[in-house]
């Protein structure tokens, strides 16, 4: 039995919760990850988890061992990479998880600069609104808007999300355009619901001191920022998001602001990786990648307006 192997494989079940999602995480047959704990239990002689048909929990001296396991294996990366050239070549799978709207708009445009710094990365990108478990699903690191309540995750600030109101040209020779944030409430909206919770958001806006919050009438709601656009483009109603994605659209002709002397409270942008995690030479190469990305980018850093 390889021990190193069988404590991250082990690490990886505790992780997950589970054999079959730690198996897939780690490209492994689910019988070879049975296999390696089953070695592990029988070496130490004790029993690290509980099985049943339904899921898989690890005993107190599983928690205990655990606990060791994840500092052995980061000193073994940090061995290891200290005497390797894998801070200058990092390699390996990195499993990374990001809205669809900041994946085609901002991050594979230029990806083809990472991977000629980076070339021995294999990059897993997980597009998607839907908000993830990273360590039950086994990705290194993601990018999130918005403010973090999980605090098993560590969080580095890149940018923010600052957000105006648009619609179609059609859409206001249709039904006008509102002057002030209530003129909404009289208006077709389109909102956007929470894939976990299934709420919509109210829209924001300030100016000055004031601070108003609308619950927009929403004729559509979406729960994907492309599906969302979509929609605003078809003329289906008014839109409030992000500027960078809005920003084309306007170029174009193809929509045009409302409420321009309001803004909304601006949302952090951060790349996130659990805690108890080491970070490898890959994923630290890719966060600082994605903090120069994003500081070059004007509608991702916080901006004031001009008197």
């Amino acid at each position: 039995m390889n021990k190193l192997q069988a404590m991250e494989v082990f690490v990886q079940v505790v992780d997950a919760g589970g054999f079959t999602r730690a198996a897939d995480n780690m490209q492994l047959p689910k019988a070879t990850v049975s296999t390696l704990v089953q070695a592990l239990e029988q070496a130490l002689a004790v029993k690290l988890l509980h099985r049943t048909t339904r899921q898989v929990s690890v005993t107190s001296d599983g928690a205990a061992y655990y606990e060791r396991c994840l500092r052995i294996l980061a000193d073994v990366r940090e061995a290891e990479e200290s005497l390797s050239n894998n801070r200058a070549s990092p390699s390996g799978r990195l499993r990374v998880d990001v809205s669809t709207g900041m994946a085609s708009d901002i991050i594979i445009p230029a990806l083809h600069d990472f991977f000629e710094r980076y070339p021995d990365i294999r990059l897993d990108l997980g597009c998607s609104d839907r908000p993830i478990d990273l360590i039950e699903e086994g990705v290194d690191c993601a990018i999130r808007g918005g403010n973090l309540p999980d605090s098993a995750l560590i969080a580095r600030r890149i940018g923010v999300l600052q957000f105006a109101t648009a619609a179609t040209p059609a859409y206001f020779a249709r039904h006008g355009r509102p002057a002030h944030p209530r003129d909404l409430l009289e208006h077709r909206c389109i909102n956007y619901f929470s894939s976990k919770s299934g709420k919509t958001l109210d829209w924001d806006y300030v100016r000055g001191d004031e601070t108003i919050f609308i619950p927009a009438p929403a004729s559509l709601a979406v729960n994907d920022s492309t599906a969302y656009m979509a929609a605003g483009l078809q003329g289906l109603g008014l839109i409030q998001m992000a500027s960078y994605m809005i920003e084309p659209m306007l170029a174009s002709g193809q929509m045009e602001l409302a409420l321009e002397d309001w803004t909304s409270t601006p949302l952090p942008i951060n790349v996130v990786y659990p805690q108890n995690r080491h970070l490898s030479a890959k994923v630290r190469v890719f966060v600082e990648w994605m903090a120069d990305l994003y500081a070059t980018h004007p509608r991702l850093q916080l901006q004031t307006k001009k008197a």
